[in-house]
């Protein structure tokens, strides 16, 4: 009969955590060379012969005392969990610094393993890791891996198969210094066997640093509460009054913990100070100077977009033939068996005939955009970012982190605002939530493309691709500075606060896997992202062939709802089909031009994806003007999120005011900008 074990994962962020995830469980969680990656944890299964384990991936964190969100998520597995051991991955080029987190789950847990990754980078850098005398000095099973080709990986789960059937070690007791040494053992003597589900040592310390959320989850999960005990209350007074204040409490542990890390460390890490770290300074000389690091950022960008313009073409073209001839060999089958009209046009005009645009315009920008994305990331880019941008939002009263929160928008939007977990303030955090959506998602940016093609750059050949990169970054650059200006308008009114100081951690280069890469963007984004806007299409689609074939007086549904609108519409620069476009494209923002091709055409059947000639031929025959196409793609990149992205920060602000908020801001923006276009293109024209 097998047995079952549960193994948290702990770690500092972009250790490898996720990777190691990944080799052990044979999953595909998403991996990525920056801090703060993982914001809510994961599970995974593996077995080592008859044994089964459990294995929950936890946010990177630096310590177990909890600050942002997704360090309290990581202390409370690691602590109150209930996991069978601990594995806490280490970074082998920087293993001084993880050593502290090692010391801090070793005063919990009983049963731990240190699994140091990156010994191949580690190696590369000059930097030798003594694995045996680690394991000595930490009296726990070390394992040197290199999680990223696999090496390792099956020592490490032979390992693990061990640890779980020895008898438990002692927990480690760090030596700090006095008075405080004396006053956690003193009470650990008061609290005695009032505590069961942590250590006394662990429960004493927390007592004495005053952590109230570590004492609130031991409260809970013992049925207690410490303010009523009145000899460690009387207890706790008395070491205050005689100078042990909590915070004093906090850096004497919090040093003894690091004087206990350097030495270890100095004993089993040797390094040569010539070859570590000199690649990476050199290229960072360049991406973060600030001479360069803004152009080469900005060059950079532009170059993805302009990859993505003129990569994208040909293959919607052959995607838009094969629907095309697909839809009229279903439609013959439908005919063949004498199917009613009105099925025909449900089926194939309506349902199939969205889906068959969404997914020849969006695939194409989608399969290369999120590739090319992913190997900055990889390639650990994605961080300088946000330290070139530091100083933009420190100005916005915002979190530098939060040009992190922003990249990760131009994915989706929806996991921009998850990723807002990784800044501490609160403040901060909702500023960085509700912001979220001023920069385009994958969602955006085909609708936005398509306009430029259509209506911006006319002609063929490789410089118009160019100037459409240039145009598509300066709208980019556009969303920037909106999302910038916003914050700030938050900061000094609404949600009013100094800018927090904050540690980001610059990962090394790294040479990106482009297999491992290619496959992750395409399955983790590209196909996840376009079976959300299917899923949403098709549904849609329906709907939309219903509103446009059922006829109320001398026109339908689609026509008088467009006609409500269109008053509206006049006075931004549109009308009033593209207004209930938006509307009915509120699942996502991929079908919006489906539904205005739709809702033009006087039969109710949206053509098939043609050339970009055949869709602009027919907006322009539908009243469409540069002035039309100019406030279009203002109104894309500023409208309310879709219906993904308002749940998600419903989910985590927990607040309909501030989901509210998140809907009215960006369409507010939108609008207010569309009018000032309009206005003054009537006037000068």
């Amino acid at each position: 009969m097998s047995e079952h074990f549960t193994i948290a994962l702990a770690g500092n962020p972009n250790v490898g955590k996720s990777t190691v995830f990944n080799a052990l469980t044979g999953m595909k969680q998403h991996t990525g060379n920056w801090a703060g990656k993982t914001v809510e944890g994961a599970e995974g299964s593996f077995s080592c012969g008859d044994t089964d384990f459990l294995l929950i991936d936890t946010p990177g964190t630096y310590s177990l005392r909890g600050g942002s969100a997704e360090e309290v998520s990581a202390r409370d597995i690691i602590c109150f969990g209930g996991a069978d051991a601990v594995m806490v991955v280490c970074d082998a080029t920087c293993l001084q610094r993880n050593l502290c987190l090692v010391l801090q789950v070793m005063e919990i847990s009983k049963r731990v393993i240190v699994c140091v990754n990156l010994m191949d980078e580690a190696h590369s850098k000059g930097i030798s890791v003594d694995i045996p005398m680690l394991s000595q000095l930490l009296g726990v099973p070390v394992i040197g891996i290199s999680a990223r080709s696999g090496e390792g990986i099956g020592a490490l789960t032979a390992e693990l198969c061990g640890l779980v059937r020895r008898e438990p070690a002692a927990l480690l007791r760090t030596d700090f210094a006095e008075p405080l040494n004396t006053a956690a053992a003193q009470l650990e003597t008061l609290l005695g066997n009032r505590i069961t589900s942590v250590p006394q040592r662990y429960a004493a310390l927390r007592l004495l640093e005053n952590d109230e959320a570590v004492l609130q989850k031991i409260e809970e999960h013992e049925n207690i509460r410490f303010a009523e005990y009145d000899d460690i209350t009387a207890f706790l007074e008395q070491l205050r009054a005689d100078g042990l204040s909590p915070e004093a409490a906090a850096d004497s542990a919090a040093s003894a913990i690091l004087s206990e890390a350097e030495k270890i460390a100095q004993k089993a890490v040797h390094t040569d100070e010539i070859r570590q770290y000199s690649r990476d300074r050199r290229l960072d000389r360049i991406f973060l100077s600030r001479r360069f690091g803004t152009p080469v950022m900005l060059l950079l960008l532009g170059l993805i977009l302009w990859i993505t313009i003129i990569g994208a073409n040909y293959p919607s073209e052959l995607l838009s033939r094969g629907f095309s001839a697909l839809g009229a060999k279903l439609t013959q089958g439908l005919n063949a068996v004498s199917a009613p009209s009105w099925l025909e046009g449900i089926l194939i005009q309506g349902i199939y005939r969205v889906l068959s645009w969404v997914v020849s315009v969006m695939l194409p920008p989608m399969a290369i955009f999120f590739p090319l994305f992913t190997l900055l990331e990889d390639f650990g880019y994605l961080p300088r970012i946000a330290f070139n941008l530091d100083h933009c939002f420190r100005c916005s009263g915002a979190c530098g982190k939060q040009a992190i929160t922003m990249a990760m928008g131009f994915g989706c939007n929806a996991c921009g605002v998850t990723g807002c977990r990784i800044i501490d303030s609160p403040r901060e955090r909702l500023i960085a939530i509700l912001t979220n959506n001023f920069v385009p998602c994958n969602g955006r940016f085909p609708t936005i493309i398509a306009i430029i093609t259509m209506f911006f750059i006319t002609a063929g050949g490789a410089a118009s691709s160019i100037l459409s990169a240039i145009i598509l970054l300066v709208l980019i650059l556009l969303g920037v500075l909106a999302t910038l200006g916003v914050s700030k308008l938050l900061s000094v009114t609404i949600l009013r606060g100094a800018p927090s100081s904050f540690t980001l951690e610059l990962p090394p280069y790294r040479i990106p896997q482009v297999k491992k890469v290619l496959v992750r963007s395409v399955l983790d984004r590209t196909v996840f992202v376009l079976a959300r806007a299917c899923t949403a299409a098709a549904p849609c689609g329906l709907i939309i062939w219903l509103m446009a074939n059922i006829h109320i007086g001398s026109g339908t549904l689609l026509a008088h709802a467009a006609n409500l609108l269109a008053p509206t519409g006049s006075h931004i620069g549109l009308d009033g089909v593209i207004l209930l476009a938006f509307i009915l494209g509120f699942p996502a923002n991929e079908i919006v031009i489906p539904i205005i091709l739709m809702a033009y055409l006087s039969q109710g059947t949206l053509i098939e994806a043609g050339s970009t000639e055949q869709l602009r031929q027919l907006l322009i025959s539908h009243g469409w003007t540069l002035k039309t196409a100019v406030c279009m793609v203002v109104f894309t990149l500023f409208h309310f999120p879709c219906a993904t992205t308002c749940m998600t920060i419903k989910k985590e602000t927990g607040s309909l005011k501030w989901t509210a908020l998140s809907f009215l801001l960006p369409t507010a923006a939108g609008m207010i900008l569309c009018f000032l276009i309009n206005t003054v293109w009537k006037f000068i024209g």
